[in-house]
């Protein structure tokens, strides 16, 4: 029987595990080359995948709700359309191995490897418990791993720290007794305990919501970015009148000629990308004591989901991009966004972040650093604002259009100077928007 093994495939740079979402095919129906065979969802960005085969589905390795690394097999694909021969579970297979690599001479490797049966309630990956069997680590020993993947899963990288630090890496609740040189005991302070959630009382009439998926990643990922970056924010507001009145003396004639709108959003990222430019080392990111300077200007464009979320399509090269050119981009990946049409490559290699916190009527915001990028702009709402205007006959009072840019920055390399000039910047290249512009 020619069977045909389907594996998760790569799905972007950094992303090393997907979710099963939904099957959308069951044992014994047939599919067809191409045709969607699964949904899944990552960190990033969700995704149906096809199948890379016609035939029959004769074993899904994974179900709904299991985390799987991007390599493993996740299903098997008959060919020929005969009945699959009877094959063990994936985690007995697991547990045999382990019981044949357990050396007959070594008591003590062979009570740990062997110790293959799962007690507790957690869900272990094929790849963890693979690096488990290898390393002979038991699963009382994985129990001890806290794990940073979804809903607190042990990933592949949690257990390689845990094999780097030999097992030792874990909280000290009471002080430790520890010799010195002079023979007496000095006691070590304990390690402080990771900080827990205060307890929530329930009140009547409260209801519980549990977060969706992504939800939950997105709370993940602003926690880790407050926790790693020292977060400074800089204030600039910008007089875009220019921009304004050129912007509804061009709208019409470009949506007729174009079939599309011409919006702010891509006359600001025109403008970031050209103070990177300037200012390169704000297109940075951290590694360590290791700074990454980024050959090339990759936008991020935070943008709203059907469910309300949001996620941060990127603009690759902006740079290169004229003002059609970004306008039609913009466009593109706004309406996948909410159409959850986006790839994963769409979300990928982002070295700025640029937040629309005006869509919400909002002035200005303090917004959290897109890791691992080092710096990200808050887009104000737009106003009309009496303000002092400056002529060679003299200073009057008059309506012009305004905003709040604000930038905040990474203090560990980007200090006060660097992030307020560069802010300083981007509202020079509004200001001095040229009204004569044509597109």
């Amino acid at each position: 029987m020619a069977q045909i093994e389907i594996r998760l495939p790569k799905m972007g740079e950094s992303v090393t595990e997907a979710v099963i979402t939904n099957w959308l095919k069951e044992v014994g129906d047939t599919v067809e080359l191409d045709e969607p065979l699964v949904e899944v969802a990552t960190d990033k960005v969700d995704n149906e995948l096809p199948s890379e085969s016609a035939g029959v589905l004769v074993k899904r390795l994974f179900e709904k709700d299991d985390t799987v690394q991007v390599g493993e097999v996740i299903a098997i694909i008959s060919t020929d359309g005969d009945a699959p021969t009877a094959t063990a579970p994936a985690e007995t297979k697991v547990e045999e191995k382990v019981a044949q690599a357990a050396p007959a001479t070594n008591h003590v490797a062979a009570t740990t490897a062997t110790k293959s049966v799962n007690t507790s309630d957690k869900f272990y990956s094929p790849l963890v418990k693979s690096i488990a069997e290898k390393e002979n680590i038991s699963f009382d020993q994985l129990d001890t791993i806290v794990g940073t993947g979804l809903n607190e899963r042990v990933t592949k990288k949690d257990i390689l720290n845990f094999i780097d630090n030999k097992g030792t890496a874990q909280v000290e609740v009471a002080p430790v007794s520890k010799p010195s040189q002079n023979g007496t005991e000095t006691k070590v302070a304990p390690v402080a305990p990771a900080h827990k959630s205060p307890s929530i009382s329930l009140n009547a009439g409260d209801e519980i919501i549990e977060m969706d998926r992504m939800r939950k990643l997105i709370a993940e990922h602003m926690i880790m970015s407050k926790q790693t970056s020292p977060h400074v924010t800089s204030y600039v507001e910008a007089d875009v009148t220019n921009i304004v009145n050129w912007r509804n003396k061009v709208k019409n004639s470009f949506e007729k000629r174009e079939g599309e709108k011409i919006t702010f959003t891509p006359i600001f990222i025109e403008a970031i990308a050209k103070a990177i430019k300037d200012f390169p080392m704000i297109n940075i990111s951290v590694d360590g004591t290791n700074i990454i300077k980024r050959k090339d200007i990759n936008v991020g464009m935070a943008a709203a989901l059907p469910t309300g979320n949001l996620i941060v399509p990127v603009i690759k090269n902006a740079d290169r991009y004229n003002l059609v050119g970004l306008t039609k981009a913009v466009n593109d990946l706004a309406n996948r966004a909410r159409n959850n049409q986006l790839k994963p490559e769409d979300i990928q290699g982002g070295t700025y972040t640029v937040t629309n916190v005006g869509t919400f009527g909002n002035v200005m915001g303090t917004p959290i650093i897109n890791q691992p990028q080092v710096a990200i702009m808050a887009l104000g709402a737009i106003r009309k604002v009496p303000a002092v205007i400056e002529t060679p006959e003299g200073d009057f009072i008059g309506i012009r259009h305004k905003m709040f840019l604000s930038h905040a920055y990474d203090h560990r390399v980007v200090d006060g100077a660097l992030g307020g000039t560069f802010v300083r910047r981007v509202a020079d290249y509004l200001e001095q928007f040229d009204v004569s512009r044509e597109l």
